[in-house]
């Protein structure tokens, strides 16, 4: 028996390969299937299943174009209404792999049909649990995201508190707890930074698997500190629900590559939205007049998903050479399949045809502190509400990134604004929004608040965060 974690970083997320005697399953597979395929191909393994968790909402999942391409049947747990082919397992039911098997044990409370795999060695005994969005390490998955629904966030965290105590708190100390999702998403409020760990250790540290828990208590503390959803959350859930283009094709359409005068054209014809993927240092010294930053580098692909707003905006992409298919993949995996191309030469293309570019001011944090007194300038700071809450500097405004759509009217064309994140990159991508949206006046501040609070600036007294979200 083989058990591999494939973790994606960017999406703080985990699919799972499992390998008995050439029957192979994947858990909670990406949009890309060449994953999963070479690996099983690596150990002369069919697959088998494709187990899903739940419908995701924070990624839209590979399970259809994997079930295509290699013939496995697709499973769903309980109650989930797919609307392509697909076995809806019963509660209990035993699936067999190789010389082991899986168990489905419904889990419901993050959604109606969420489920987790119990996985049995050759010799029969409990080895591991796949998790899903039920259990994380240190948390259990928000219970606000099920799509169309008449249950209250209340009642999935009553069903949540029922699936902990009965079906996976029962077993036993040593089975090994495999999650969906780590520290970074936004499936729950504070993860570990682990990506796995014994069950054991998570009825001592995790609060939601307290033993003198009270179903009140659990759903209050569950409930406590959630805030609005990412928008593209309940969109990628559906698509995951209803189906989807192949991923082949969403990648065939987004690698045109197109000289400068043909990337003008579709740009203006399409009203394509430009995204600048490069690193934040280099974007802000010159970038396409209108085009927004969002860096490879970092949460690229929830970044997308929290900020713009339609799914199906045309999307053309500036990038360092050879990153295109990564980018077009990335994008895909939240469900922006409508990638239409690429600048082919990148910026220095554009800046040799002698087109016109836009730069952003940018200070040292040193600088800014020698001009701030908490009161003569205009600073935002762009970070989540829970982080500004934990501490942030005396005389700065909060400006989350995370809802700029909503709060664009807060700012003042005519006032000049400070920009500032934690490390430099989330204060990028909100200026380069503002400047599309013809503010310009602004002066983003290098290195964010971890360069800020080492000037010896103000800060308000610390707070511990209770979310991350």
């Amino acid at each position: 028996m083989k058990v591999e974690q494939i973790y994606t970083g960017c999406l703080a997320e985990a699919a799972y390969y499992i390998e008995s005697k050439g029957e192979a399953v994947i858990i909670d597979p990406l949009r890309e299937t060449e994953p999963y395929t070479e690996r099983a191909a690596e150990d002369g393994a069919t697959i088998k299943y494709v187990l899903e968790t739940h419908f995701h909402a924070d990624f839209v999942s590979g399970h259809l174009d994997l079930s295509k391409k290699t013939g496995a049947t697709i499973v769903f747990g309980p109650t989930a209404k797919p609307n392509f082919e697909a076995h809806v397992a019963k509660d209990g039911e035993v699936l067999k792999v190789g010389d082991v098997t899986i168990t489905v044990l419904h889990t419901p409370g993050h959604t109606m049909e969420s489920s987790t795999y119990l996985l049995k060695d050759e010799n029969g005994k409990d080895y591991a649990i796949f998790t899903g969005d039920t259990l994380f390490l240190g948390d259990v998955g928000r219970p606000d995201l099920a799509v169309k629904t008449d249950l209250t966030r209340e009642d999935l965290a009553g069903h949540l508190f029922d699936s902990l105590r009965h079906k996976i708190m029962p077993l036993a100390d040593d089975v090994i707890v495999y999650p969906g999702h780590g520290a970074g998403s936004a499936c729950g409020k504070k993860m570990s930074k682990d990506t796995w760990g014994f069950l054991g250790n998570q009825k001592v540290v995790n609060y939601a698997l307290r033993a003198d828990m009270s179903r009140e208590e659990f759903v209050k503390e569950v409930t406590t500190g959630l805030v609005d959803p990412p928008q593209y959350f309940p969109k990628n859930a559906v698509m995951n629900r209803m189906g989807y283009d192949s991923i082949d094709n969403v990648r065939d359409r987004g690698l045109q590559a197109l000289n400068v005068e043909a990337f003008k054209l579709v740009w203006e014809s399409e009203e394509a939205l430009v995204i600048d993927t490069r690193h934040q240092s280099t974007f802000v010294k010159g970038f396409l007049p209108g085009s927004i930053f969002i860096g490879i580098d970092d949460n690229f692909a929830p970044w997308v998903g929290a900020l713009i707003t339609d799914l199906n905006t045309p999307i053309l992409i500036v990038s360092d050479k050879g990153r295109e298919e990564e980018i077009v993949t990335r994008l895909a995996r939240v469900g922006y399949d409508n990638t239409i191309g690429y600048l082919e030469g990148g910026f220095e293309a554009w800046l040799a045809a002698g087109e016109e570019v836009d730069v952003i001011e940018e200070v040292t944090p040193e600088t800014f502190a020698g001009m701030f007194n908490g009161r003569n300038l205009n600073l935002l700071d762009v970070r989540r509400e829970s982080e500004y809450e934990a501490e942030h500097l005396v005389g700065a405004e909060n400006f989350p990134l995370d809802v700029i759509n909503k709060n664009m009217s807060a700012v003042n064309r005519d006032k000049k604004y400070y920009l500032h994140c934690a490390g430099g990159y989330r204060s990028v991508i909100a200026a380069s929004i503002l400047r599309s949206r013809g503010f310009d006046k602004l002066v983003n501040i290098a290195n964010g608040f971890k360069g800020l609070r080492e000037t010896g600036l103000a800060l308000t007294e610390y707070r511990e965060q209770v979310t991350e979200l």
